[in-house]
């Protein structure tokens, strides 16, 4: 199976994300962005797949503050270096959490300034807000 930006697995996940988010948005106090444009550097923008803030919604159309949490779902056209570039940018700018997650192999991915892990017991999570991401629900959108 391919992997591409635009296709059918990364539109899914992304949907449903978007969906598991908003649809508790009022619940977890979050705002929920999808293609969202954060300024990351005094020169450097970038647009995660979907970005997250807590407390007032942000009304810039270019978001200057760093995110609570960023999401990207890979695509074929990901390579490792730069998918690392765009973590140490999230990361160096204060977003918290950075969620990776892969649509083929259904895998996923948590990286903080603290570290990086595997959400091997099959849910993505954040502390204050606790947001807990089941991913069975989000792959069976696949």
């Amino acid at each position: 199976m391919e992997r591409n930006l635009g296709d059918r697995f990364h539109s899914e996940l992304q949907k449903a994300l978007i969906l598991w988010l908003g649809n508790r948005e009022k619940e977890l106090g979050i705002w929920v962005f999808p293609e969202q444009r954060v300024q990351v550097k005094a020169t450097r923008f970038r647009v995660p797949d979907i970005c997250v803030y807590t407390g007032a919604k942000p009304e810039e159309q270019v978001f200057t503050q760093p995110p609570f949490l960023c999401i990207e779902i890979l695509s074929k056209d990901d390579r490792a270096g730069e998918l690392q570039d765009k973590l140490d940018d999230y990361l160096a700018c204060g977003v918290r959490y950075v969620w990776i997650l892969d649509p083929v192999r259904r895998r996923a991915w948590v990286h903080t300034a603290d570290g990086s892990r595997e959400a091997k017991d099959g849910v993505l999570r954040t502390e204050n807000p606790e947001i807990a991401v089941p991913l069975p629900e989000i792959f069976a959108a696949l």
